[in-house]
């Protein structure tokens, strides 16, 4: 921690902050106060529209068009140029800041990389542009940054494109663009969010390695109170533009005096009082004697012009009974999303057995066979936005699977929509919206009614609760828990997310580069897990510093040679 008796770093005070709308202005951010000491780690948590990534584009000076300060203060203190108020500067003094004074890692690396640009032209832009000229230095420059953030070979990884490395190696190039000009201030917008927690951790902790080095600050943002748990000194609890609490964040966790906070906490898997699943038939071994799914042996090859197949999935068996949940854990390249592709018969394996209830699914050729498959097997992907046809009202995207199955004339497809926009806890007045006008939790129980509403018996969960915010993550556990129980459903439930899916599951399998390398009831593989992999997995998983776990903040880095993330894409 650094010396209190000196100016913070940075110092955002009242901070308001206004969008124009066609409807009238809405304030976003509202009274907004904090600071940010040298070499320490200020959280900003909160859900979706909260007020926290407004906060840090106000703080870095690149807010939307439509945005402005409409009050308070932002401060930073520059070692050479005093104590500087960041609210109105023009944008030449912008240009003077970025990258030498404040650097920004965003949160999706996958959209903030030029994907036409290498990598080493990607991670020197701000070396030329804050008037770096020798090429020679420019490179050399580069390849240290790679380097030093741990990306191996980092020459031949400069001449490369985004397209060729994996999510962790494209985040931790955004972290050395940051790093580039040795800012006092780092914005970690959601860093890590879309990443394996492995790789979440390996970032983790190299942002925690970088602050204890150079001294740097950190304005860490983040929705996961573990994260913030683990990672960050003080935090500042937002939503709905207003500050809820801050302070210490041990202190603020551990007797936290928001509800909000309460609810945030409560709603963490990685924090959640685990409560054993009840299940008379969720054994592995029970589960052959009433088996809606039997998956035996499963291969799955795909070709590459001019280079060896790639083998995605290697003799994985496993079976599931009905009315429980087995999930398929792993990171990502482990081959979850293959197999359950292929127990939803979207894949034609190159070898094996997969049965759900009497149909044999690696049977099935024609289009008419497969068809037949989706009325009683459903699948719900990770992202509701691309799986939602946004041209069509939400009643017509329920309609339309019963539509093409021929189910009832057009007054009972109406009934069906209403009744299972309300088993999804949805208003009616859902029905005559269209996609972009509903939240990401909303969204996901769109998803989830028009799988359910051709009354399926297994539906196949890709990462459906990945991207959504804690408490919104929370309600769509809860829901599948619910409808399980009322309508008998089996799940084969695909995450990377350790902690939900203990949550959740009754019978897990462990998958690694293709390879089933553990396979048990749940509690069996979260208490007494066999395998060094889920070992891994586990100690990876966020909020031991809450938890009491013996590995916290700045833990033990995952072996690389076991991580699939790390390998070349």
């Amino acid at each position: 921690m650094s010396d209190t008796t000196r100016a913070p770093l940075l110092s955002i005070r009242d901070l308001a902050v206004q969008y124009r709308t066609r409807s009238g202005p809405v304030d976003a951010v509202r009274g907004v106060s904090f600071d940010v000491e040298a070499g320490a780690v200020t959280a900003l948590v909160g859900e979706s529209g909260s007020g926290k990534t407004t906060v840090a584009q106000s703080v870095i000076g690149l807010l939307a068009s439509n945005g402005h300060v409409s009050s308070g203060s932002i401060r930073l203190n520059e070692r050479t140029d005093g104590l500087t108020d960041l609210v109105g500067l023009p944008e030449r003094r912008w240009r003077h800041l970025r990258g030498r004074c404040i650097a920004l890692i965003p949160q999706d690396p996958g959209n903030s990389l030029n994907p036409v640009a290498t990598i080493g032209w990607s991670v020197g832009e701000s070396l030329r542009i804050h008037g770096w000229k020798s090429r020679a230095k420019i490179q050399a420059r580069v390849i240290d940054l790679l380097e030093r953030v741990g990306i191996d070979d980092p020459e031949a990884r400069a001449r490369q494109y985004p397209h060729e490395l994996s999510g962790g190696m494209r985040q931790r190039v955004l972290i050395a663009a940051a790093l580039a000009l040795e800012p006092e201030l780092i914005i970690a917008d959601e860093p890590t969010s879309a990443l394996d927690v492995t790789v979440q951790r390996t970032v983790l902790d190299l942002l925690d390695d970088l602050r204890a080095e150079s001294g740097t600050g950190i304005l860490f943002i983040t929705h996961d109170l573990a994260v913030a748990a683990d990672r960050s000194d003080q935090i500042v609890v937002m939503r709905g533009g207003l500050v809820q609490e801050q302070g210490a964040t041990r202190a603020v966790l551990a007797a936290p005096a928001s509800d909000y906070t309460r609810t945030l906490l409560a709603d963490a898997p990685s924090l959640a009082r685990v409560v054993e699943r009840v299940a008379p038939d969720a054994s592995a071994s029970t589960a052959r004697t009433d088996a809606l799914v039997e998956v035996t042996a499963l291969t799955q090859e795909f070709r590459r012009p001019g280079r060896s197949p790639l083998l995605a999935v290697d003799d994985v068996s496993f079976t599931v009974a009905r009315g429980t949940t087995h999930a398929l854990v792993g990171e990502s390249g482990s081959g979850k999303t293959t197999t359950g592709r292929s127990i939803a018969g979207f894949n034609r394996p190159t070898s094996g057995t997969i049965r759900v209830g009497e149909t044999d699914v690696t049977a099935l050729r024609s289009a008419g066979e497969r068809r037949r498959l989706h009325r009683h097997t459903q699948l719900v992907y990770q992202n509701p936005y691309a799986s939602l046809d946004p041209r069509q009202r939400i009643a017509d995207i329920l309609a339309e699977p019963l539509r093409n199955f021929g189910v009832g004339t057009r007054a009972d497809r109406a009934d069906r929509v209403a009744h299972h926009l309300e088993l999804v806890s949805l208003a009616p007045e859902i029905a005559s919206r269209h996609p972009r006008e509903l939240s990401g939790g909303q969204r996901q129980r769109v998803a989830i009614a028009r799988a359910l509403i051709v009354e399926p018996e297994l539906v196949v969960l890709d990462e459906a609760v990945s991207a959504l915010d804690v408490t919104v993550q929370a309600q769509i556990l809860r829901l599948l828990a619910r409808l399980q129980e009322e309508l008998g459903l089996t799940y084969v439930f695909i995450s990377h997310d350790l902690a939900v899916v203990r949550q959740i599951s009754d019978t897990v399998s462990v998958l690694q580069r293709g390879r089933q390398v553990e396979y048990g009831t749940a509690q069996a593989v979260f208490e007494r897990p066999q395998h060094a992999y889920t070992r891994q997995l586990l100690a990876a998983i966020p909020g031991a510093s809450l938890r009491g776990d013996a590995a916290g903040r700045g833990g033990a880095t995952p072996d690389p040679e076991r991580s699939s993330e790390e390998v070349h894409a």
